[in-house]
């Protein structure tokens, strides 16, 4: 499959030819497992502290001969803390155990646990070029001149894509609730994202314009990639970054 590579001007200045990765079945179910993987390593660990609910002086013996003890008086095996006092008459009050007030919980989640899942090497490779083949049957797919990685102001970036065709207008979004307090009261609507070849100017020139994004060719993954399930997002790719993809042949499978 052959597109024309755009100047900045938007003219077109040659075809060129698309490398093997943007040639396989677009499988939207791969490249959401894929997507998954990489949320799941994004997730935060959480879970109570390890003496949540323990920080009290309690305890209940069972014992025949222990004279603060619940052996022959009919109350549960929980827990308790002296209130008061009387001879051998005590007030209890449930603590530690679990259901009592101001208890442990039974089973709370721990921030020890390993929340990352694993995916296949040969399968994440896949998945990204079902998502970049995707983005060719069912989205839109741009390459630009070389010319594109020198812009460093972001009017000048914003000035070509307008050229080429995409909205430079931030499109917000209020969350409700308690979005505000957590710095994310705002969202924008996610814009194409720009495949360059290496760490270059426009990077810093673009992270100014809402909802888009950039990345190298290499550091390409499935979320990047997709709006969501089954939603390919349109990419600008560069003339020199789908050169890297041909001459490294970068997310192929093992090499025979």
């Amino acid at each position: 499959m052959k597109v024309d590579v755009l100047s900045l001007d938007g003219k077109k200045l040659k075809p060129i030819e698309l490398p093997v990765q943007f040639n396989d079945d677009y499988e939207p179910d791969l490249v959401n497992r894929a997507v998954l993987v990489i949320f799941s390593h994004k997730r935060q660990p959480y879970g109570t502290m390890p003496k949540a609910g323990q920080g009290y002086s309690a305890k209940l013996s069972r014992r025949r001969r222990d004279y603060k003890g619940a052996y022959g008086k009919g109350i549960s095996r929980v827990s308790r803390k002296t209130m008061w006092r009387r001879g051998m008459q005590f007030g209890w009050v449930g603590a530690i155990s679990p259901g009592t007030v101001g208890g442990r919980r039974a089973h709370p989640p721990k921030s020890t646990k390993i929340w990352d899942q694993k995916i296949n090497n040969k399968e994440r490779k896949k998945a990204i070029r079902s998502a970049m083949s995707g983005v060719v049957q069912k989205s839109k797919l741009l390459v630009v001149e070389d010319k594109f990685e020198n812009l460093k102001k972001a009017k000048d970036v914003k000035n070509v894509l307008t050229i080429l065709g995409f909205d430079t207008q931030a499109v917000k979004r209020k969350n409700s609730g308690k979005a505000k307090s957590r710095g994310r009261a705002i969202r924008y609507k996610k814009n194409p994202l720009v495949v360059v070849t290496k760490n270059c100017d426009v990077i810093k020139a673009i992270s100014n314009l809402a909802g888009y994004d950039t990345i190298d060719v290499k550091s390409l993954n499935a979320s990047l990639l997709s709006l969501g399930y089954g939603l390919p997002r349109p990419c600008i790719f560069t003339e020199g970054a789908i050169n890297l993809l041909t001459n490294e042949k970068l997310f192929l499978g093992a090499k025979k």
